[in-house]
Formats: C-alpha cells, structure tokens, sequence
C-alpha cells in the first residue's frame, strides 16, 4: 500500500525533474503518434473516390495537396512563361509557393531518398523547435506550468497535421515564432536572418512588419516606461523596412522572371476562380473576405446579407478579445500586436475557405491564453477538443477530400 501510495509523487518528482526540452519532447512525441493514429485510420477509411484513393499509404498524405506543388517546385523550378487557361488567364503554377521549404526539402531528402522524406522530416523538426519557443516565450508570461499546457494544446492542435506532412507551414511558424521571441527579447539583429526566411518560406512576413510598425509606436509611448533608445529605433525601422522590400520581393521576381508584373498576384488569383467562376477582376484588399461572406452564406441558405453581418460582428468580437480578454492580456502587448496584425493582413489579403483554419495557424501564441485557466476540466476539455476536431480535419481532407470544402 505504502508503495502504491508512493507511486505517483515519486513519478511526479521524476517527470519535473527531467530539463523542460525532454519533456516537450516528450509529450510532441505522443502528440505525434496520435497523429499518425489518425492518419492510419483516415488511410482504412479512405474512398476509393477521394484524391488519393483506397487505402494511400502515409507517404501519399505526406506529399498530398500543397505539398505536392512544393515539390513540383523543387524538381522543376519556376516558369518564365505563365501557364494559360483556354480563355487565356493565368493558371496554377510554381509561383504561389515559396521556394525555401521546397528546396530545402530536396536537400535533406536528398541522402533519405525522396523530397517527401525530406518534407517530413523538417515539419517534424520544426515543430518540435516552435514548441520549445513557444514556451520560452510564454513562461515568463503565463508562469510554467500553464506554458506547458500551451505546448500540449498546440501539439494536439485541430491542425497539427501540419507537423506530418509537406506543407510550409511547420517550417514557417518555427521562423515566426523565433522572430516574435527576438523581439520580445530586445534582440533585434536575429530578425536581419528571420525576416529573409519568412518572406521566402511562405506568404506572411507583410504581417510582420505591419506588427513591427505597431510596435515600434507602442515602444514610443511607452519610453517613459522601458528607455527607447536610438539603436533601438534604426534597429525597429530597419527591420520593419527589410520585412516590407521581403513583402514585396517575390512580386518583383515573378515579374522580372515571366515579364510580366502582375505574374505572382494573376498566379494566387487563379486559385480563387476554383471558388468564384469569372472573378477575374484583380486583387482589391478586404475584397475576398466580403465575397466570401456572400458566397458562403448564400450556399447555405442564409443569403449574403447574413453573411455581411456575421463577417462584421466576428472582426468587433476579435478585435474585443484581443484588447480587453483577461488571459489574452496576459500574454502581452507584443503577441497580441502580432495577432491583431496577422489578422489583419489575412482579412486584406484572403479569400477564406476550406484552408483558412491553415492559414490561422501563425495565430498559435494565442494558446497561451487558451492555457491560462488552470481548471483542469476546462485544460482536459480543451485538449479533447483539440484532438477531436484534428480527428475530423484529417478525415475530410485525406480520408475524403473529394469536394470543394475539404482542400487542407
């Protein structure tokens, strides 16, 4: 009875003194053979009328969807000539992705064989990395313990497949995520690196520096509070310049390439007419958030002008809980100027469907505020969840995946 009764605290004693990198490694790990559990049972569920047909292996669901075009990418680089459609617009090509995650793949799989092995490889890695700065950055904020919850819900998150397969997006939030850390540690000189391989890993580094202009205002403000000096400021200024000319660089380069300026936003338009037939009409900020709202609520029977009305509520909603939700004010100014940034930038820049609970994943420093409650209902709850909707995500996109709400 006596060991029995020892048991538990003695484990206990040994899980808190194992170093914190074990431990996350630990619970990513079993955070990623669940995944993989769902994978397997996605694969025996599979129709034989879905994109990869009955029973595809793992390797298939690796290299499926985006990541495909990744490595199209990779193994034959990016048009001079854009490709046509029969009424002659742009169509699907190389130039929509980024070439450092394509690219780096084929290195590392070069010597394991595939550009798929290579793939897998950096999602997992890079993910293993984002929870060990993911928790570095939120420790001396929501204290240690809650910290750690975060990085377990974000292991077990609805997308955390992202960890498994050949998209960016795990490679991109190790970037992010390091970058955000620079700037809460006053560390300016690592973003002269970060900025550069955000901006060519996948779209989103505009978002961060629209995030280092409003920083720099609130550092500016708040000088009486924390001295703003001069080194400071060129180091905010050069920094937020260098994100913006990143921003803006591979518009340049797809033209310069193709001769044909327009060629990277005719190229990311091109995926919208799969959703809007004859949207043709060019790229217009917030355009693509309002379309959706019409098209969306419209398709199930509520009319676009419910649709209208929810797209504005939801902004008044969000824009609330980052101001005034006491657990996300516990995570700081500079994370929230972040999420309200990226925000932003996806409502001026996106047109949301199926991929934008994809899209929303450089928003994971909010699982920090998702941890702070410390009822264990409420923590365990939220991780059922979690796993329940990953369950659910990876079902309709590799199991199924053969109708236009079910692209990853």
């Amino acid at each position: 009875m006596a060991d029995g009764t020892l048991t538990a605290p003695r484990a206990l004693r040994r899980w808190s003194g194992l170093p914190v990198a074990a431990r996350i490694a630990i619970v990513y790990v079993a955070a990623r053979l669940v995944t993989t559990a769902f994978f397997l049972l996605a694969s025996a569920l599979a129709v034989p009328g879905s994109r990869f047909g009955a029973s595809p292996s793992l390797g298939s669901f690796v290299v499926g969807w985006d990541a495909t075009w990744y490595w199209f990418t990779a193994v034959n680089g990016y048009p001079d000539v854009l490709p046509r459609t029969a009424a002659g617009l742009v169509s699907e090509n190389q130039w929509a992705f980024m070439p450092v995650h394509a690219y780096l793949s084929a290195a590392v799989g070069l010597p394991l064989g595939s550009w798929g092995a290579g793939a897998l490889v950096i999602s997992l890695v890079a993910g293993y990395l984002s929870c060990l700065v993911l928790h570095r950055m939120l420790r001396p904020r929501i204290g240690a313990r809650a910290a750690f919850w975060a990085v377990l819900l974000f292991s077990c998150a609805p997308l955390a497949a992202m960890f498994q397969v050949g998209y960016a997006e795990s490679l991109f939030l190790l970037w992010m995520l390091l970058a955000l850390d620079a700037v809460l540690r006053r560390r300016y000189g690592l973003l002269y690196l970060l900025i550069p391989l955000m901006g060519f890993t996948r779209p989103g580094v505009l978002a961060f520096a629209l995030f280092l202009g409003l920083f720099g205002i609130w550092r500016f403000a708040t000088r009486v509070r924390e001295p703003l000096r001069i080194r400071e400021v060129v180091h905010i200024i050069g920094t937020g310049a260098l994100a913006v000319i990143v921003g803006f660089a591979w518009q340049v380069i797809a033209g310069v390439v193709t001769g044909d300026p327009n060629a990277y936003l005719a190229t990311e338009l091109a995926w919208r007419r799969n959703w809007l037939p004859g949207g043709d009409s060019g790229f217009v900020p917030f355009e693509g958030f309002v379309q959706a709202a019409a098209f969306w609520f419209t398709s199930w029977g509520l009319g676009p002008v419910v649709g209208y009305v929810v797209l504005a509520a939801s902004v008044v909603v969000i824009a609330v809980l980052l101001v005034a939700n006491r657990p996300v004010r516990r995570l700081g100014v500079e994370l929230r100027l972040w999420s309200a940034s990226y925000l932003l930038y996806i409502l001026l820049v996106f047109f949301p469907q199926s991929s934008i609970f994809r899209l929303l994943l450089p928003l994971s420093p909010l699982w920090g505020a998702v941890a702070v409650p410390r009822s264990k209902l409420w923590r365990f709850g939220v991780l059922a969840v979690s796993l329940l909707a990953q369950w659910w995500w990876i079902y309709n996109m590799y199991a199924l995946g053969y109708t236009y709400w079910q692209i990853p």
